[in-house]
Parts: structure tokens; C-alpha cells; sequence
């Protein structure tokens, strides 16, 4: 990741400075040096259309600098999603042209002003810039080494305050994204619970490794059956860290990859089923982020860590399984894993009586048909919890929609000889999922499960494939949130 900082008006040393400009508008911004004021007013002049959504055009800066002007569109469509696509046009702009340093001025705009604006000018420049190529045996040459971000005229003492929890976040994603983007041969469920160890030395952390013999002891049947056809074993992980009058608990589903067991996966994009392990990359992220913020609440993040495949010891549709809480699963489906590794992880988080509890899952395609690749399915009895959570999406830049939890969902996983069945129909797929991780959190109000099938990865055939780290920004913005009201509930 290159090095983000925040600079003024001269943005001195960069190979490339871009400006946005809005449809319509012909100011000059203020917060560029007179050069380039110059240059941006004599393009005005000779074009009305600078800035018009999709516009371009770049000229001579200095003797070894240039100019950019993005059209950014109409000012009252420019939104979250408006001001990282424009981030992300002047990064990926510099990697064409093998630029070291660019500066970016942001608009005069309410979404790069203050401290939200250099949080989020400063967590889309990281995104955009991510790249991983950790198991390339040529590594790039050139790179970008340094973003410098132009703040509005007046407002860079508030956008430096926000730019602290903007790196934090962002480094936060970015780990996210590279425990992710690791491929399963080396990412078995032993690799991150090593890195999960790491972290834990880092920061403080207390942990909890549980291999297969503490597994059975703790009858944790779900997570057993799923990884009981691998020979990398299955582990449970359990963190703690940081202190605060309220304790959160977050829920990651970690299937390293994801064959579908016995009833297998077609051979299409099944090399993508390494990102099921997302959900559990995204809490470990946001465990880093919020350490470096050093927030004050208690988090417990509890990590099933599994890979299902189809050897002569997995488990086999027909089966009954018995989860830590006490229910049994019929098993309809092996490929509908990650919610009994889940079962046993809600759980135990359940039973340790948090003040809310926060799921992060690529549980279902049926979630991907509904919502499609942009935004998460948001499933939560607490109305309140669900407008907490809403309105920290979209403070962070990300999408959640919040979708039922009908008693019929549940009806339809009552199984025949069991407790619960662990697939349904092909009919609300995510509902009756959500339905059935309902069972496994008792009488705790307070939670949700957040279906994030669709934005956790970009896969084949598109532009920065891999891992988005989905989920880090969202939750460290409610968590802030919950770390301030703290003290008033």
C-alpha cells in the first residue's frame, strides 16, 4: 500500500496531480497552487464539458509533472460510491502511466469535507491501490509509493483528524483482503489460526485455538462434520480484546475452501470457493483496525475454521448432526457448510451473554440473485440494531440491505428426524439461512447475520479480482459508534 498523506495546495514532488471538476460548474477550485489554477481555468474556457461524468483530459504540468482533470458529474448525484470511483480513477490512471507519487485534490464537496472526508479519502485510496501479488515470481518494477491527498480549501485540520481512522480501517481491509486472497493451499484453517496468533501477540490479544480433541469435548458437531473430510483439521478460534462498558461479539465464517463435499461444487469458478473463508478474513480485520484505534470496548471474535471436502471420512447427506447447543441437523445438503459451522461458533458467542452479537458470512447465492455483487443481506430481529447498522454502511461506503426473517423461513427448516434440516428449498434461500443461525443464538435479542456472498470478492472476468475486504469499514463505523454511546445507555 502506498504511503497516504495529507498535503496542501502546492503538492510539491508528485509526478501527477487530478482534479475533479462537476458538470456545469466553471470555479476554479481553491485549493490548488496558481499554476494549476491557471491550467484548470484555460480548460474551462476553451470547454464547457470538463466536467462532465466520464470526462478526461491531461496536459503538461511542469517539466516533469502533469495535470488531470476527471469530470465528476452532476454535484448533487456525487455520493459515497461518486467519490471513491473518482479515487479510484486517479490511482489506477497513475499505474498506467508508472507514476511514484501523485497528489489528488478532492472537490469542494460535504464528502470531502471534515473528518468523514478524510476518512474516506483515505480508505478508497488504499482500496484502489491494493494489490496482491505476494506469489508472483516477477514482482512489479514501478509502483505508486505515495497518495497525496488535497484536501477542500479550509478544511485540513478536521480531514487529518479523520485520516487517522481511515488508515486504520484501511489497513484493516487490507489484511482482510490478503488472509483472503491467500490460496488454500497454503490458507488451511492451522495457517490463519497462526496468523490469528500473530495478531494476538501484536495487540494484546487473549486467545483461544480449539483443534478436533477440544472440538468433541465441547460437542461441537457442526464444525467436526464439516471438516471431518480434510485432512487439514477444523479449528475454533476464540479473541478477546480491548476493555469498555459494552462487549460486542463478531462471527466469522472461515471455510478455507469449499469443494461442497460430498455433494460437489461444478468445476466452474470453484477456484473462487477460497473466498468463502471471507467472513472470518473480515472480522480479523476489523480487529485490527479497531486495535489500532484502541476504541473503548470489549470485542469477542469467534472463527470456525474449516475446509470441506469430499474424502471417505466427510460427512454425508442423511446424516444427523448434534451442534454445541444441543440441536440436531439433518443434512440434506454438504454444501450447505457454512452454516453449521456456524451453529457451533453462535453458540458458544451466544452463551458468553455479549450486548450484541455482529455475523459476517458468504452464506448463500440465493443472497447474490436477491441483492447481486454491489450489497450484503442484512437479517436482524432488533429493529434498532438494523438501523445502527444501515446507517453505518453507508457512512462507510458499503451496502446492506436488510431483508425478512418470516416465521415461515423457519418452518421450512424443520427437518423430518431432526431438530432442523440444513438446506431448504431453492425458494428464499437467504431467509430460510438466516432462519436457521437464528436457532443458535438463543434469547439474545441483539444480533444480526450479515449474508455477504455478493460484495466479499470480484471474480472472474472482472477488474481488481479478489478479496474487497467487505464488512471492515461498516463495522468499525458502528463500533465507534457504540464505544461513544456507551456511557448513556
Amino acid at each position: 500500500m502506498p504511503e497516504l498523506t495529507v498535503g496542501g495546495k502546492r503538492a510539491s514532488g508528485v509526478d501527477h496531480l487530478f482534479v475533479g471538476l462537476f458538470a456545469r460548474e466553471r470555479a476554479v477550485p481553491e485549493n490548488l497552487a496558481q499554476r494549476a489554477r491557471d491550467l484548470v481555468a484555460a480548460a474551462l474556457r476553451r470547454s464547457s464539458r470538463c466536467g462532465e461524468e466520464g470526462a478526461r483530459r491531461s496536459m503538461e504540468l511542469s517539466g516533469s509533472s502533469r495535470l488531470t482533470l476527471f469530470g465528476l458529474g452532476e454535484r448533487t448525484a456525487f455520493d459515497v460510491r461518486a467519490a471513491r470511483r473518482y479515487v479510484e480513477r486517479c490511482v489506477d490512471e497513475a499505474a498506467a502511466a508508472d507514476d511514484r507519487a501523485i497528489a489528488v485534490a478532492l472537490p469542494e464537496h460535504e464528502m470531502a469535507r471534515g473528518e468523514g472526508g478524510g476518512l474516506r479519502a483515505v480508505r478508497d485510496a488504499a482500496a484502489a491501490s491494493y494489490r496482491f501479488d505476494r506469489f508472483r515470481s516477477r514482482k512489479p518494477g514501478a509502483r505508486l509509493r505515495r497518495v497525496l491527498l488535497v484536501p477542500p480549501a479550509g478544511e485540513g485540520p478536521a480531514f487529518r483528524r479523520g485520516t487517522e481512522v481511515g488508515n486504520a480501517i484501511a489497513a484493516g481491509a487490507s489484511w482482510a483482503r490478503d488472509l483472503a486472497n491467500t490460496p488454500p493451499n497454503e490458507a488451511t484453517p492451522a495457517w490463519i489460526a497462526a496468523r490469528a496468533r500473530e495478531f494476538a501477540r501484536r495487540h494484546g490479544a487473549r486467545i483461544q485455538v480449539l483443534g478436533p480433541p477440544e472440538l468433541r469435548r465441547r460437542r461441537m458437531g457442526g464444525i467436526l462434520a464439516v471438516g471431518g473430510g480434510s485432512r487439514n483439521s477444523p479449528r475454533m478460534l476464540r479473541l478477546e480484546l480491548g476493555r469498555g462498558p459494552r462487549t460486542i461479539a463478531l462471527v466469522g465464517k472461515g471455510v478455507t475452501f469449499d469443494t461442497g463435499g460430498i455433494s460437489i461444487k461444478p468445476a466452474a469458478q470453484m477456484d473462487e470457493m477460497k473466498w468463502d473463508k471471507c467472513g472470518a478474513c473480515a472480522v480479523l480485520g476489523v480487529l485490527e483496525a479497531v486495535s489500532r484505534l484502541r476504541l473503548p470496548i470489549r470485542l469477542r471474535a469467534y472463527i470456525p475454521l474449516a475446509e470441506n471436502m469430499p474424502d471417505g471420512a466427510a460427512y454425508r447427506p442423511g446424516d444427523i448432526v448434534r451442534a454445541a447447543n444441543g440441536k440436531t441437523i439433518e443434512i440434506l445438503n454438504t454444501d450447505a457448510e457454512g452454516r453449521m459451522i456456524l451453529a457451533d461458533a453462535l453458540a458458544w458467542a451466544a452463551a458468553e451473554r455479549p450486548d450484541a452479537l455482529l455475523e459476517y458470512s458468504t452464506l448463500t447465492g440465493a443472497c447474490v440473485v436477491a441483492l447481486g455483487p454491489t450489497g450484503a443481506g442484512l437479517f436482524t430481529p432488533d429493529d434498532e440494531l438494523a438501523s445502527d447498522l444501515l446507517r453505518a454502511a453507508a457512512d462507510g461506503g458499503e451496502r446492506l440491505w436488510r431483508l425478512p426473517l418470516w416465521p415461515e423461513f423457519l418452518e421450512e427448516m424443520r427437518a423430518a428426524h431432526a431438530d432442523l434440516k440444513n438446506s431448504g428449498s431453492r425458494w428464499g434461500g437467504a431467509s430460510t439461512a438466516a432462519a436457521f443461525l437464528s436457532q443458535f443464538v438463543g434469547d439474545l435479542g441483539r444480533w444480526a447475520h450479515l449474508d455477504i456472498a455478493g460484495p466479499a470478492y470480484v471474480g472472474e472476468g472482472k477488474e481488481r479480482r479478489g478479496a474487497t475486504g467487505f464488512g471492515v469499514a461498516l463495522t468499525v463505523e458502528f463500533l465507534r459508534r457504540e464505544a461513544e454511546a456507551a456511557p448513556r445507555r
